[in-house]
């Protein structure tokens, strides 16, 4: 029974309606012909994947389809993977595998000619379809016989497996290594065959991988023991092949950032970097399609118009190199655009586009009119017959609806009436969701069918009395494509490395004993009994003051960290062993920090007993305002959403804070809330600590709510004082919702008719003043507060007892990373960048830290670039004057911004996406992050220069600053890792300037430490109640932070426990896995390792086992309330927590202790000695003894 359009009510029947569509039926018979050309018309948007997807289904084989250029084909890929990503027979995705037979063919990125064109990421992209390419072309001649080559000898042979090739005209025009030149160059290495190590590693030498310690970019491999990891270039992630012997035991696939396995495989099929090899042995890519594979052409022209322009591009190029004979010519590297067009003879093809619009009208007698910059190519064969079909679908666009929904839902109507079925293509449920909520409170009948579908365009099929829509284009939303992440250049594996790890010199600090230098792991040898192996442990060295060393062993390495202070701050001095000095210092900080921290919390508790204002559930309007948000939510932009929204609904008042790094939504979370409240008859007052953020604020909130019920107004320096006399008259009587400005907002004069929400933005930014007056505003109205400093997730934890929070740390989806450059200074590269950027009608920042030559900057920039409209802003500018300069820009009336810092923190124009940062090397790392994210901030892809003197002429920390934001370009990678100094500088915003003080005397993280032990005493001292609720909930947060136990048990032991040198020879990959392996906090999370460690380096040899026991141990001994456990000579002696006031001493835990000795007097003895309460436990050989020993006290109630 064929399926009619009525009958559509899932994603399955759309497809079966389009596979029995006559008209797709008619393309697949014509297809069979040999070099058959069918002509396909008046198809529009998304239905053109329905119709290829139906095809390919039928017909199967290889199909490439050319789209006009990289968008087109990305927005086409991302069609037909969500169309093929459903199973047969359900109606939503449920496979997480995209199908492994689809892939997307993209251009070089970078020019043959540029000496960095190997860490190309599209080269591998482009390898791995040539990879599949040449497996299919192998399968091909397989079925159809060694010689089978022709396809008009041939044309009913089986088909090769499916292979479906998405590219554009641009990526075809390079030349590429012939299938059978690959064939002989690549090895595949397959499951249980015999392999031995070193025949491999010969051959990888020979081919030109180079090894290396790990993993995490084409052309390396490494070797450990029995594994041996490579990164092929036909691959987006590299292979790990297990040997057991000279057998291959597994292949596997992993990630080379955790380099953990993503997937085992059966086989693995290693390619060298081939695209520098001999250019003689090139062929163009049509010739590496096997011969029954299917075109579909935009037009053929296209690729001929391509092929001229990239001719002439890497002509001029050519001509500027300095060593010309060194480098291959052109004409040796790019197809031509007669060769090109010849390559396509012979095989099927299908023409897109309208009637008489087709490309291949063009085919013949093309090269006769077409000039060309290369000797005429020989004169084409004559070409058989060409049998033609030409299919007209006649679909029609998706109407606009400028998001009017009655316009919408009168259109849906109409179209159910005239028989159509209606359907919703919605990229989320909640998306559904929300239009199912709009109709129901507009009281509308729904009259459509939504489908969990991300397709691109929506289109009308008068014959299948079809309208499908798409949400996005319904609420003008920009909808991104999203193409496979291909291995991108990214040392960030290896730079995280180097900002974390310990290097022998570096300052460390050990929370007992102070600051000291870290010296290296080292590992300790004691003798035991004649015969018997010596006793093996590890432990890392620490030199203090007047050479005195301290041995830490690898279960207290959790109580030594790297020391981080402030940049610039200056070294601090090292600590003097056995000296008071450290213990009055963090004494003197933890009590500075709880005056503080009370003062926080006591504020909090004073507003939590406070009754406030609770806001209705959401109106129809907040989901229409939600879902015409351009980008879509993240999922801590929809947390921080839905937290604000119900501490809203709560009675008491909200206090909550919203952290998020710049460009990261933390705005519309704002303009959401602020809508509530005014949907809810109350008004809002925001914020700001400029008078530019005011105007920019009240532009963006008047963009979001435009067509919606409510005024918005605002009250700064700009406006005239009638002005702002009557903002304040109407503000008193009600008639303006949202009033968004500077602290003037704050002023006696300013008075709220009904105020129910203050928004605040930065408020570290504001000063004394202007905070106490908002002390007395926020008593009892709920106040949401905006800030742009990353907050680490420790101190977050910490503060979790001052005031709610809310973290937006994953950035928009739809956003591009940032490419970064790190140049010297050159004026050819300005004058490009600026170029580049206004050809696409952006704006430029230019950044200038100098006041004394900014004009001279300017003046340049206006030679370099003629007739750009250059501002010129900075600090020492009259404030008139300088919000002249800021708004002509903002406007758009200026092309390039040359300033100061000014920028760094609220400007946010979607226009500028090219920043240009003079003199870089003199920045820290959060002023680089910072003022990158004044770019990026629209759906552009952006740019950031940094322009600084070559890496080698920098001072170490200068050039590795540099590095590191170079390579964190992706959207917040760099927030916990580069942003340390913001961390330091977070900390004085949320907890005072004067704690930058102790930071950087302590250390940050000795300073969290002390945070988090002073917060948990505060609240189990003097706010218990308050935090009764969450006292559950906080256990896991941090280490120690269960009052029913110790907070720390360190264990010595006569025992071997390390990791051999022969299993992980690398010293600081051993000192890394020590400390994560000493930071684990529960059974899950240590198994986890376990999983890891035998995924990198292979069964886990019997010593480190023991050191994962020693962790269970240690857990059982917190449990046991123990601080201290030394197992030697088969006793175990525990020393209790020597606080005998301790909760832990009333607890159920202590009980159970002294049940055990009443239990077995013999075996376990409690004493006290010294004023501390012990106890030890006989007959104690080994930690599994231990384990079994203690595990019998925490657990004897049980069993008593």
């Amino acid at each position: 029974m064929s399926t009619t359009s009525l009958s559509v009510t899932s994603i399955t029947d759309l497809l079966a309606l389009y596979r029995s569509d006559a008209r797709a039926i008619r393309i697949t018979e014509s297809l069979q012909a040999p070099a058959a050309r069918v002509q396909i018309s008046g198809t529009i948007g998304s239905a053109q994947a329905l119709i290829a997807h139906s095809v390919i289904e039928q017909r199967g084989g290889v199909h490439v389809f050319v789209l006009t250029d990289k968008e087109e084909a990305a927005y086409f890929i991302n069609d037909l993977e969500a169309l093929r990503n459903v199973r047969e027979g359900e109606g939503a995705r449920v496979r997480e595998k995209k199908h492994d037979d689809m892939f997307f063919y993209p251009a070089p990125s970078r020019s043959p000619y540029d000496p960095e064109g190997h860490h190309d990421g599209e080269r591998v992209s482009r390898t791995e379809v040539l990879e599949e390419l040449m497996r299919v072309n192998g399968e091909w001649r397989k079925a159809n016989g060694a010689e089978a080559h022709s396809p008009f000898a041939n044309s009913h042979s089986p088909f090769t497996k499916d292979l479906v090739i998405i590219t554009y005209p641009d990526a075809l025009i390079p030349l590429v290594m012939g299938k059978e030149e690959m064939a002989k160059n690549t090895l595949t290495i397959k499951r249980h065959e015999d392999l031995p190590i070193d025949t491999l590693e010969e051959w990888l030498h020979e081919t030109g991988f180079v090894r290396v310690e790990f993993v995490y970019e084409p052309g390396q491999f490494s070797i450990r023991g029995g594994i041996v990891d490579v990164f092929s270039y036909g691959s987006d992630k590299p292979y790990r092949i297990e040997l057991f012997g000279d057998t291959v035991e597994s292949v596997r696939r992993f990630d080379p950032q955790d380099q953990l396995t993503v997937e085992f495989l059966a086989e693995a099929v290693i390619v060298p970097d081939l695209q520098d090899e001999d250019t003689a042995r090139q062929q163009n890519f049509f010739a590496q399609l096997p011969e029954d594979a299917v075109i579909w052409l935009r037009d053929l022209q296209a690729i001929g118009d391509a092929a001229t322009k990239q001719l002439k591009l890497l002509g001029e190029a050519y001509e500027k190199l300095p060593e010309r004979e060194k480098h291959p010519t052109p004409s040796e590297l790019l197809a031509t655009d007669s060769e090109l067009i010849k390559g396509t003879l012979g095989f099927r093809k299908v023409f897109w586009g309208n009637a008489g619009k087709g490309g291949e009208g063009r085919e013949g007698g093309k090269e006769s009119a077409h000039r060309s910059v290369h000797p005429p190519s020989p004169p084409l064969p004559p070409s058989p017959p060409l049998p033609s079909s030409s299919i007209d679908f006649q679909h029609r666009p998706q109407p606009s609806f400028a998001k009017e929904f009655k316009v919408l839902s009168g259109d849906l109507h109409n179209k159910q009436n005239a028989g159509y079925t209606n359907l919703i293509a919605c990229n989320s449920a909640k998306q559904s969701e929300r239009l199912y909520t709009i109709f129901k409170d507009m009281e509308h009948e729904v009259a459509f069918t939504p489908l969990v579908l991300d397709l691109h365009e929506g289109f009308i099929d008068p014959e299948l009395k079809l309208a499908l829509y798409t949400d996005h284009q319904i609420f003008e939303r920009y909808h991104r494509y999203r193409l496979k992440e291909g291995f991108r250049k990214n040392a960030q594996a290896l730079t995280l490395k180097e900002l974390t790890q310990l290097k022998p010199g570096d300052l460390v600090v050990h929370i007992d004993h102070g600051i000291g230098v870290f010296s290296g792991l080292e590992t300790i040898e004691t003798p035991r009994g004649p015969g018997e192996p010596p006793i093996r442990q590890e432990a890392i060295r620490l030199k203090y003051r007047d050479n005195d060393i301290l041995y830490v062993g690898i279960h207290s390495l959790h109580r030594v960290s790297k020391y981080s202070g402030e940049e610039g701050g200056g070294a601090p001095p090292v600590s003097k062993l056995g000296s008071p000095a450290w213990k009055n210092l963090k004494e003197k900080t933890k009590k500075k920090i709880k005056t503080l921290a009370f003062d926080l919390i006591q504020l909090y508790a004073k507003r939590k007993s406070k009754p406030g204002f609770a806001f209705l559930p959401d109106t129809y309007l907040q989901a229409e305002l939600e879902a015409s948000f351009i980008y879509e939510d993240t999922p801590d932009q929809e947390k921080a959403t839905a937290d604000v929204k119900r501490d809203m609904e709560k009675p008491t008042p909200m206090d909550r804070l919203v952290c998020g790094d710049v460009g990261f939504g933390k705005t519309e979370v704002a303009i959401r809330a602020a809508f509530k409240a005014a949907t809810d008859g109350k008004q809002v007052a925001v914020l700001v600590p400029t008078t530019i953020l005011a105007l920019q604020h009240w532009k963006s909130f008047s963009e979001r709510m435009k067509g919606l019920p409510v005024r918005i107004d605002y009250i700064n320096r700009f406006r005239s004082s009638a002005q702002q006399t009557q903002i304040l008259k109407d503000l008193k009587e009600g008639k303006i919702d949202i009033l968004i400005g500077t602290h003037r907002l704050v002023s006696k004069d300013v008075q709220y008719k009904d105020l129910g929400l203050l928004i605040i933005d930065e408020e570290q930014k504001f000063g004394v003043n202007v905070k106490d007056k908002l002390k007395t505003l926020r008593a009892t109205v709920d106040t949401l507060t905006l800030t742009a400093t990353p907050i680490p997730r420790t101190l977050q934890f910490s503060l979790m007892g001052a005031r709610d929070l809310s973290i937006i740390s994953t950035p928009p989806p739809n956003r591009y990373p940032v490419a970064t450059m790190l140049q010297p200074y050159d004026e050819v590269t300005i004058r490009g960048a600026i170029e580049y950027e206004l050809s696409r009608g952006g704006q430029v920042y230019f950044l200038h830290d100098k006041v004394k030559n900014i004009e001279f900057i300017a003046d340049m920039v206006r030679k370099l670039v003629p007739g750009v409209k250059v501002g010129v802003g900075h600090g020492q500018l009259e404030g008139h004057m300088l919000e002249e300069v800021m708004l002509d820009f903002i406007e758009g009336n200026t092309d390039v911004l040359v300033c100061t810092t000014i920028v760094e923190n609220g400007l946010d124009i979607p226009n500028a996406n090219t920043i240009i940062v003079n003199e870089a090397q003199n920045f820290g790392l959060s002023d680089l992050h910072q003022l990158r994210g004044r770019v990026g901030r629209s759906n552009k892809k952006a740019y950031c220069y940094l322009l600084a003197p070559s890496p080698h002429l920098l001072p170490d920390l200068s050039r590795k600053r540099l590095q590191a934001i170079e390579q964190f370009s992706d959207l917040g990678s760099g927030i916990h890792i580069a942003m340390k100094d913001l961390d330091i500088r977070g900390a004085g915003d949320l907890l005072g300037a004067e704690q930058s003080g102790f930071v950087n005397d302590i250390g940050f993280e000795t300073y969290h430490k002390i945070l988090e032990e002073a917060v948990r005493e505060l609240k189990d001292e003097h706010f218990k109640e308050l935090f009764a609720d969450a006292q559950e909930g906080s256990h896991s947060l941090a280490r120690g932070s269960r009052r029913d136990q110790s907070d720390d048990c360190i264990i010595e032991t006569d025992l071997t426990m390390l990791i051999p040198n022969s299993y992980v020879s690398e010293t600081a990959e051993r000192l890394a896995l020590y400390r994560r392996l000493d930071d684990i906090k529960d059974e899950n999370e240590l198994q986890a390792f376990a999983n890891e460690v035998q995924d990198r380096f292979g069964p886990i040899p019997h010593e480190v086992e023991e050191l994962m026991e020693g962790i269970r141990l240690r857990w059982l001994g917190q449990r046991m309330g123990l601080e201290k456990m030394v197992l030697k000579n088969g006793d175990l002696r525990g020393t209790f927590i020597a606080d005998q006031q301790h909760p832990f001493f009333s607890g159920d835990g202590f009980q159970a202790v002294l049940r055990a000795v009443q239990a077995q007097p013999k075996r376990y003895k409690v004493y006290e000695k010294s004023g501390k309460l012990k106890i030890t436990v006989a007959a104690v050989k080994n930690l599994g003894e231990a384990k079994r020993a203690l595990e019998i006290v925490v657990g004897v109630k049980e069993s008593v």
